[in-house]
């Protein structure tokens, strides 16, 4: 459990998770929506998230992609997430192969809180996080803010006359309601909203994410029979545009644009906890989810302006999910957990349509292909113990069995990075992941140590493929330019993924009071197995995957709010290419806070995000162009709070 900072992003925190990573580097200030995705345990080499995202309870996956609309996130009252690493928990839903990811809603009380801050590049944030008790219940309004000018992606010695700083512009609000129906069960009602621009820096780049949420959820807390029910809604939308730079930088021409991406997400889940003895605890239950998209686009550009063919492509998918679980306290200081569930899921109504809009044919049908519908069965099992072998020392040990479906995105929409172009495949196979772990804890009065080895083999996992390279014109994606790679997704035969993680918190109060540290490291070993279309990438590393990753943070706080922080994370170089041609360098970042309690209401703050200005790549082109993350960026800010 770690506890979230309001002045940091929830997607910035998160990466102080060693073994936790989007698939690129950057934040969603300049990254594209569709590249972050989160993972676990080097189970990553595409943009889809291979770990669950719950908030309280509520999935969180971006129906059409399974990617993670970050800055809504932010305008949420949060107080702390939980990390699972590791797949096979039933309870969380299907597509926890790498773990999971469990935001949880603060309890605000009374309060009204407002923040401003002011940093480099014109850039501006606020928030505001009001709550109070009504009626019987409690109510919290939470808000935020968001905009820049943003930095010029591209390093300095590679820049043209096409490269402009990446601006960018977020907001979101939330409005959550929970109250006691009778002295057992709670209504818990949520409605959200954010919205999204950003540009990658030069013309024909920007993008557009916004989106809507609703869930209701029954929990009843009795002290015999517990149950609890959730019924929710995904609405999200995006539009994003491609420009092809030519090689020296210095124009830019459309490509490719996706003007309307609309998709639902539905779903809904029960549980019941039955009292079966003191010694047990018992967990059954069902769940339900269907996700409906659908991608709208113009490509083969005969100018900037002037699309001469167009694209639909999309289809639905659903799972119908049933679990039990159960943990048992087998003796003293054994304790034994188990469980299962089956899905059925299906895939309807693919399709994919392309037309050409002018002359010679226009409105002619160059491709009209409806996909057969598929459908079938998936079983997820987890088994694990935990032992104390001391009062400080506990022996614990996992095995499990996990799947994940394909996206709409991965199954029907093809998008580029540049000129490099993807195609979808509307016959990708279920992922299938099989894993086991083994670790120990221990605790002392000052000190916390964990470490965990981990193996894990991900059957048919699903990655960008390469299968040409430009100059021509590919199916599903059009014209390729000289040089430009093209792949499509395809299932590989296998991602094998083993390494070790330790995790270490220390207080350090006996020194200085109020003073805490932290330190992290995870080690991954993954690589490709491959056959077929994919055997030039056999026994090489997945894309995106670094080898080392460390963590580590101090921090000291006072009551009244002064205090200071600083913290460090440092990944190791990874592979931008699925074929491991093309380098990201290693990056170390520094971080730090500071915050002084001028009385019971005001705080002053200062921040800094990446002190040193070290160059982290993000990317790095098939020409050798590299991107970077965001440089020195330094922040002063207001905070007051009325309880």
């Amino acid at each position: 459990m770690i506890t979230l900072d309001e002045n940091v992003r929830v997607e910035n925190a998160l990466r102080d998770i060693p073994g936790l990573q989007q698939f690129r580097r950057s934040d969603a200030r300049t990254a594209n929506p569709t590249s972050q995705g989160i993972t676990l345990r080097g189970l990553g080499g595409n943009a889809s998230s291979r770990a669950v995202l719950l908030l309280d309870g509520v999935p969180q996956a971006d129906p059409f992609g399974g990617w993670v609309a970050w800055p809504g996130y932010d305008a949420l009252a949060l107080g702390s997430a939980r990390i699972t690493r590791g797949g096979g928990s039933g309870v969380e839903g299907s597509g926890a192969i790498a773990g999971s990811v469990e935001l949880f809603s603060q309890d605000v009380g009374n309060l009204i809180e407002l923040g401003a801050a002011y940093g480099s590049r014109d850039s501006v944030e606020a928030d505001l996080l009001f709550g109070r008790k009504l009626g019987q219940g409690q109510l919290t309004i939470s808000a935020n803010y968001a905009r820049g000018d943003g930095f010029i992606p591209i390093i300095k010695s590679q820049r043209g006359a096409v490269d402009r700083p990446s601006e960018y512009e977020q907001a979101g609000v939330a409005v959550r309601y929970a109250v006691p129906l009778n002295e057992d069960t709670e209504l818990q009602a949520n409605v959200r909203a954010f919205t999204d621009d950003r540009e990658r820096g030069f013309a024909f780049s920007e993008n557009h994410n916004d989106g809507a949420d609703a869930s209701i959820r029954l929990v009843n807390r009795a002290s015999d029979w517990q149950w609890s029910a959730l019924a929710y809604v995904q609405i999200r939308n995006f539009d994003v545009s491609f420009g092809g730079v030519a090689d020296d930088r210095n124009s830019v021409s459309r490509v490719f644009e996706q003007f309307d991406v609309p998709s639902t997400g539905l779903g809904a889940r029960f549980e019941v906890r039955p009292p079966v003895g003191e010694n047990v605890e018992l967990r059954i239950g069902g769940d339900w989810r269907r996700t409906v998209g659908e991608t709208k686009e113009n490509y083969f550009f005969a100018d900037n302006d002037t699309p001469r063919r167009s694209r639909n492509a999309g289809g639905s998918t659903a799972t119908y999910g049933a679990f039990v679980e159960a943990s048992v306290q087998a003796g003293e200081r054994l304790t034994l957990t188990g469980g299962g569930r089956l899905d059925y899921w299906t895939i309807n109504d693919g399709l994919l349509r392309e037309i050409e809009l002018i002359d010679p044919f226009p409105g002619s049908v160059r491709t009209d292909e409806k996909f057969d519908d598929r459908d079938g069965t998936e079983f997820t099992a987890r088994g694990g113990f935990a032992y104390d072998a001391s009062s400080q020392l506990t022996v614990r040990g996992a095995a499990y069995l996990g799947w994940r479906l394909p996206t709409l995105n991965e199954l029907f929409r093809p998008f580029r990075v540049g000129d490099d172009a993807t195609a979808a495949n509307a016959l990708l196979e279920p992922e299938r992941v099989k894993g086991a772990e083994l670790g120990l804890d221990w605790k002392s009065d000052a000190v916390s140590v964990g470490i965990t080895a981990f193996y894990n083999k991900l059957d048919d996992a699903v990655a960008n493929v390469t299968l040409a390279t430009g100059p021509g014109t590919f199916p599903g994606v059009g014209f390729v330019a000289p040089g430009a790679t093209y792949s499509q997704r395809q299932n590989l035969d296998s991602i094998e993924s083993k390494g070790i993680e330790i995790d270490t918190e220390f207080d350090l109060s006996h020194l200085v009071k109020n003073l805490s540290a932290r330190a992290a490291y995870a080690y991954v070993d993954a690589k490709v197995n491959g056959s077929g279309d994919a055997a030039a990438v056999d026994g090489l590393r997945p894309a995106q995957i670094p080898e080392h990753n460390v963590s580590a943070g101090l921090r000291w706080n006072l009551e009244n709010g002064t205090g200071a922080s600083l913290s460090m994370r440092y990944t190791s170089s990874q592979f931008e290419d699925d074929q491991n041609v093309m380098q990201l360098d290693d990056a170390l970042i520094v971080d730090g806070a500071v915050a002084f309690a001028v009385n019971d209401r005001l705080l002053i703050e200062g921040r800094v995000e990446n002190l040193f200005d070290a160059r982290v790549e993000a990317a790095i082109s098939n020409t050798n162009i590299i991107e970077r993350t965001f440089p020195r960026t330094f922040w002063i800010g207001l905070r007051s709070k009325i309880e």
